[in-house]
């Protein structure tokens, strides 16, 4: 088989693999698995710069990490590429023994200096995963110090400043920056020296379960399995994601065998599949967020009480009733639920006559003009039209901007935009430190910094108080202590009126065929296949 297939025979794989919702039944081929989800958010495979939940879900089973959490107990690490990993005395080097005989899928063999060149590579492209890394001190003049290659099976990263080893663990387990990548194919393919940027973007140089074989945006991509693969191969010959938008059809198409799998679906759909016997629904809680965020370098947000106004202006409650089942429940904190330093939420509610009143006060009697961007896809444009609903009840006048992923989150990377309805924070990691450093942490607000994966810097919020007590609790040993730390730090982005306005935590909602076998979705979106079968 040619390394990429031609855009005929891609459409008539997935012509074949998936014969139209009309007609006969048609089960998916036994050794293939078929998933049907939005591709809107998925426009780069690169490790580097490639955001959202989808693309770690493709890049965990095209590459390898140094290890992985395990996906039934997030905080338990598992050994992966390193078979072993040993934290110093002083807690600032953790050194790992890098397994033998791992071959990449273009034969070159998986050596430390691939896993140290792999990671530099994310701070000196200084893209958008770059700031997985900068926030603990990592930066592009550190990262030849940062991440050595002692002899070919020897692995050591030094922190540049101190910092808790178990969220440089968790960061090497589940962040999308952490694959690791075949240093010299990617480099026969650089340009401009661009250390393969552009060629990663479409195309995949790991040593994964599977290969890339083709995708087409907002069509298809399809992986085969790779026989030599060094845990052994894939029980699927093939996988392959469909785009595809429309709950319905794929209620139908799951139900009809057309796919095995479903991302996406409507409460709707999903409370019509719960009792069929030939279906089942698996939902996990992520600490993700959704939320809605404004973007402090407008003038108009700039104001306390309009961010104050606006937080009166969200109907939380009915935006978890109504829309956010099966993808997220209620939640108002920075901080995912569970944890012991997470604070109850505030009990904030839609409560118009008191937004008016704050917009009153602060220059705005008659309301204002303003723009929300929003992915197009569920559940978040439905929270952008409640959004827009009840801001109308406090006299501002919003539109509603759809768009890819690439385009509403590339106005909050460049801090262009008024309000945003998205996703974010620190995803199955269970610590306090992960959704803070992506929702809250700002350590320099200047465009210079460029910390674009990072929410507080989108938003412009800064707070010097809020920063320094995150970096203490970070390295605070009393546990009493450290807890009154985090929750200091939620009160104070409380009484700030802070950007942004959580609404609810993320629940990842899957819609399966009952003959699926060993489908474990990640917390972390790392979602692998290479244990996957299908009893017939």
């Amino acid at each position: 088989m040619k390394r990429r297939f031609s855009i005929g025979a891609l459409a008539l794989i997935v012509a074949f693999a998936v014969l139209p919702v009309t007609g006969l039944f048609a089960a998916t081929p036994a050794d293939q698995l078929i998933i049907g989800m939005s591709m809107n958010n998925l426009l780069s495979l690169d490790p580097a710069s490639a955001t959202g939940l989808d693309v770690a879900m493709v890049n965990a089973n095209l590459y390898d990490m140094l290890l992985e959490l395990d996906p039934t107990s997030p905080s338990t690490m598992l050994p992966a590429v390193a078979e072993s990993w040993k934290v110093a005395p002083d807690g600032q080097t953790i050194t790992f023994v890098i397994r033998k005989g791992i071959k990449f899928q273009s034969g070159n063999p998986l050596t430390a200096d691939d896993v140290a060149w792999s990671l530099r590579r994310v701070l000196k492209l200084n893209m958008s995963l770059a700031s997985a890394w900068k926030v603990y001190g990592f930066s592009k003049d550190t990262a030849d110090e940062s991440f050595k290659a002692v002899d070919p099976y020897t692995f050591v990263v030094k922190m540049p400043k101190p910092t808790d080893p178990k969220l440089i663990l968790f960061n090497l387990g589940s962040s999308p920056s952490a694959f690791i990548l075949d240093s010299k194919k990617v480099l026969e393919n650089q340009k401009n020296n661009d250390m393969g940027n552009a060629w990663l973007t479409t195309n995949a140089a790991g040593s994964g379960p599977f290969k890339l074989d083709d995708w087409r945006a907002k069509d298809a991509l399809i992986m085969s399995r790779f026989d030599g693969y060094w845990r052994a191969p894939s029980k699927l010959r093939r996988v392959i994601l469909r785009h595809m938008t429309e709950s319905q059809s794929m209620r139908l198409m799951i139900e009809k065998g057309d796919i095995d799998v479903a991302y996406g679906m409507t409460v709707a759909d999903i409370n019509a599949l719960k009792d069929n016997k030939d279906i089942s629904v698996e939902a996990i809680k992520k600490g993700t967020l959704y939320y809605v965020a404004v973007s402090m370098r407008d003038p108009k947000y700039s104001n306390i009480k309009v961010r104050q106004a606006i937080r009166l202006l969200i109907d939380y409650e009915g935006i978890n009733k109504t829309i956010m089942p099966n993808y997220g429940f209620f939640h108002q904190r920075p901080i995912q639920a569970g944890l012991p330093a997470t604070l109850p939420d505030q009990g904030y509610k839609l409560d118009v006559a008191a937004a008016k009143k704050l917009l009153a006060e602060a220059g705005y009697p008659n309301g204002f003009k303003t723009v929300i961007n929003v992915l197009s896809d569920l559940p978040y444009i439905n929270i952008a039209t409640s959004l827009q609903a009840t801001l109308a009840q406090g006299g501002i006048q919003a539109e509603v901007i759809s768009g890819t992923g690439n385009q509403v989150y590339g106005y909050m990377r460049e801090r262009k935009f008024e309000i945003i309805v998205g996703r974010g924070g620190g995803g199955s990691i269970p610590h306090p430190d992960s959704n803070l450093r992506s929702m809250v942490y700002n350590p320099d607000n200047s465009d210079a910094a460029k910390l674009d994966n990072l929410q507080g810097w989108r938003t412009s919020f800064y707070n010097e108080e809020i920063n320094t007590l995150i970096d203490k609790a970070l390295l605070e040993k009393d546990e009493k202590a450290q807890l009154a730390m985090y929750r200091r730090v939620q009160e104070l982005y409380e009484q700030e009126a802070a950007p942004i306005f959580t609404v609810s935590q993320m629940i990842d909602t899957s819609v399966l065929r009952g003959d699926i076998e060993n489908f474990a979705t990640s917390p972390s979106s790392t979602t692998r296949f290479r244990e996957v079968f299908k009893k017939r």
